[in-house]
């Protein structure tokens, strides 16, 4: 069987590439406007840093919608949302978290980074104490502190990012902080 990587030329001008070149030609071709949207970062807007949670999930989507973000953004999610970025319980998590920044600049030309965490969050439990989520007052003031902790260490590591955040509740309202 030919393939192309065996011979010069272009596709068309091979006598047989059979099934599995077939395939990967048309697999490759559905696939370049992908990348290349990836590449040339036009597709994208943002990061979106959120939790693990999978309560949290279409409601996040469907804010993200709301907001004319659908398909303009890439994704990290680890336990927490930015708590797991800047709790010292959890410190291991945080080079995951600036590398995969570095390469969505990188690669998706982002501007901003909006960490969305919710109410109910185990671990900011974990990281902080059950009593740090006890009553909602105490659950506020804790993402409140630590979305500020999260947003100092972004301008301080990519200054030219916009920061973003918020609280969500279980119905999928979100407070944004300031």
């Amino acid at each position: 069987m030919t393939t192309l990587s065996s011979r010069r030329g272009c596709a068309c001008c091979l006598p047989t590439l059979g099934r599995r070149g077939i395939f990967g030609l048309a697999a490759g071709a559905m696939l370049a406007p992908m990348a290349a949207r990836a590449e040339d970062g036009t597709a994208y807007d943002s990061m979106l840093l959120t939790c693990i949670d999978p309560r949290f999930i279409t409601p996040v989507n469907a804010w993200m919608g709301t907001r004319g973000l659908t398909d303009k953004f890439s994704r990290f999610g680890i336990a927490g949302a930015a708590v797991g970025v800047v709790a010292p319980a959890f410190a291991t998590w945080h080079t995951a978290f600036w590398d995969n920044l570095g390469a969505s600049i990188q690669l998706h030309k982002i501007t901003r980074v909006i960490a969305v965490a919710h109410r109910d969050c185990g671990a900011a439990a974990i990281a902080y104490g059950d009593a740090s989520i006890a009553t909602p007052e105490a659950e506020t003031a804790l993402h409140t502190r630590v979305y500020g902790e999260f947003k100092a260490e972004v301008a301080k590591r990519q200054p030219s990012l916009r920061v973003e955040g918020g609280l969500m509740a279980l119905d999928g309202k979100i407070e944004m902080f300031a």
